[in-house]
């Protein structure tokens, strides 16, 4: 009975993580095609799908140690390089986006880090 309930449990948090994973990679390609600059389809192609790998990674995990009693150590650290390295890539292509002379698509703000970069050569 117990286990039962445990697996049923189990099931729904798989379908969680599958869901939320699907809904951050889905809002992503949306972002990635809607948005206007570079910039901001950087930041579009970069926090949403590592929400969303996580997510389906975690999923995986869940499934395979709920049903099959796997600890899989390859699922893991494929979450820990994911978060490391997505972030960490965006910010550089953005960093290197702007140094070559890419503007940012502004409405009302000032673009801080040319502010930052003229400032800092002075």
């Amino acid at each position: 009975m117990i286990e039962t309930l445990i697996n049923i449990i189990m099931n729904f948090v798989i379908i969680f993580f599958l869901l939320a994973g699907t809904f951050f990679i889905l809002s992503s390609s949306i972002g990635i095609n809607r948005f206007p600059g570079v910039f901001t389809r950087l930041h579009a192609a970069t926090k949403a799908p590592t929400l969303g790998i996580f997510s389906i990674l975690i999923a995986a995990f869940l499934f395979l140690y709920g049903d099959h009693g796997i600890v899989s150590g390859k699922l893991l650290l494929a979450v820990i390089f994911i978060l490391l390295t997505a972030p960490v890539t965006g910010h550089v292509l953005s960093r290197a986006a702007h140094r070559s002379g890419v503007k940012p698509y502004l409405r009302s703000r000032n673009d801080e880090y040319k502010e930052y970069l003229q400032g800092k050569k002075k």
